[in-house]
């Protein structure tokens, strides 16, 4: 996608050894023999135990897009022969594609994508699906725990400062998927339908207060003039005591919030709701930001607190880590094919899969079975298959999933799991995966 010129054309978002693997196919006449493609993870990141499927839809969208004009061509002829430029030109993947519907949960091994088409078809999407479906589903993931942390207090994703602009999107997409409430980030308001918030920051008291925080209370009148009394004011630029007072003089008791972005966030909640209770501001809301995480979320479980604001452990390394997604070629001509390097083997064959669940609605096992085989039989447990059509002959299916049908399925997927799933701490998966023939 070349940002500078607007070009929409997403075929450049890849590695140069698909279009170098394209070449030596179209050359010795195998970049049509058939082929699966699967995408899946080995295992979990250390200590998760669980997965959330996200990016599904941008992928989509993605592909929809993935056409290689005169621009993406001088790119390619710069290292392909003209026979594999002339492929490109008309590139079109017109294969079929199953997922696990977005908002899914997913365990080591699920089969979330499963691509079928000629190899060289197949094989040009490989980074295009992995950076997408790793990098959302790691947020999503990552978002899902600390909404659980939450537990059902509002939360805002605010971290776009903290990461690629052009991924800040895509992680406010992902967490509100999971769970968030709201993001700060505006493109995703506009792209995702995502709702937006935001209030100020501590540049806009410093900007009317003198160096004492003489004049704090200048900042808050021009806030509430512009945005009403049921704006949010950041309280701790100076003193937090002085200034939920100051916010309270200036608004009234009907403020609608006070942000704390530093300090011992416990300690200081309580002391802020006294506060305001006090002030006979008992319907004030107390929000809270500044490097917290899913472990800082629920050591916060028990104080006063109504609202989390999570930036730089949500959209980072540290906090999302890779969802950890492989993409590998399973079946050629309908015959199983299988890498078996150390610690990185796959399992050869085109694969389907299905959950178990007791009937409280408990899953207990998701059970890995080669595709042409009828589903398994589970006495005394209900069986829902996973895997969903989301191309046919290289068109996105109608009907998949919305944004907020995923929210939905994220939401139902948490409250199915065996209870020690939503553990924070380390441990095995939640529910084990079986895997058959």
């Amino acid at each position: 996608m070349d940002i500078r010129d607007g070009v929409s054309s997403t075929a450049l978002l890849t590695d140069q050894y698909e279009l170098t693997m394209l070449a030596a196919a179209l050359a010795d006449g195998s970049a049509h023999r058939q082929c699966t493609f699967e995408a899946f993870a080995r295992r979990l990141p250390h200590g998760r135990r669980y997965g959330v499927v996200a990016g599904t839809g941008r992928l989509l969208e993605a592909l929809s897009n993935f056409r290689f004009g005169e621009p993406e061509l001088r790119i390619a002829a710069g290292f392909l022969d003209a026979k594999t430029v002339d492929w490109l030109r008309e590139y079109r993947f017109s294969g079929d594609i199953d997922g696990y519907p977005e908002g899914e949960l997913y365990f080591p091994g699920s089969p979330i994508l499963s691509v079928r088409g000629s190899f060289a078809e197949c094989v040009m999407l490989e980074t295009l699906a992995l950076s997408i479906l790793n990098h959302d589903s790691a947020i999503a993931s990552a978002a899902a725990r600390m909404v659980s942390a939450a537990a059902g207090r509002r939360m805002i994703e605010m971290g776009s400062r903290r990461t690629h602009e052009l991924a800040a999107p895509a992680s406010s997409r992902a967490a509100y998927l999971a769970g968030f409430d709201a993001t700060s980030n505006l493109e995703a308001v506009r792209s995702y339908g995502v709702p937006g918030a935001g209030t100020s920051a501590h540049a806009f008291t410093l900007l009317h207060s003198a160096a004492d925080g003489a004049h704090e209370a200048a900042a808050f009148r021009g806030q509430i003039a512009a945005l009403g009394v049921g704006t949010t004011l950041l309280v701790d630029t100076f003193d937090i005591t002085r200034g939920v007072a100051t916010a309270i003089e200036v608004a009234g008791p009907e403020l609608g919030g006070v942000r704390i972005d530093s300090g011992d966030l416990g300690v200081l909640a309580r002391q802020v709701r006294d506060q305001l209770d006090g002030l006979g501001a008992t319907e004030t809301r107390i929000v809270v930001s500044g490097d917290l995480d899913e472990y800082a979320i629920a050591a916060l479980r028990a104080e006063p607190v109504d609202v989390y604001g999570v930036g730089t452990s949500l959209v980072t390394g540290s906090g999302a880590p890779t969802a950890g997604m492989v993409y590998k070629l399973v079946e050629v001509d309908g015959v199983p094919v299988a890498k078996r390097s150390s610690h990185k083997q796959s399992r050869g064959g085109t694969k389907k899969a299905v959950r178990l669940a007791r009937s409280t609605g408990t899953i207990v096992e998701e059970i890995v079975y080669p595709s042409t085989e009828t589903v398994p039989v589970a006495n005394g447990f209900e069986v829902r298959e996973l895997l969903a059509p989301l191309v046919r002959d290289g068109k996105v299916v109608d009907g998949l999933p919305t944004l907020a049908e995923s929210r939905t399925l994220v939401s139902l997927g948490l409250v199915s799991l065996p209870w020690e799933g939503l553990k924070l701490s380390g441990g095995d998966p939640a529910i084990p995966t079986t895997f058959l023939g």
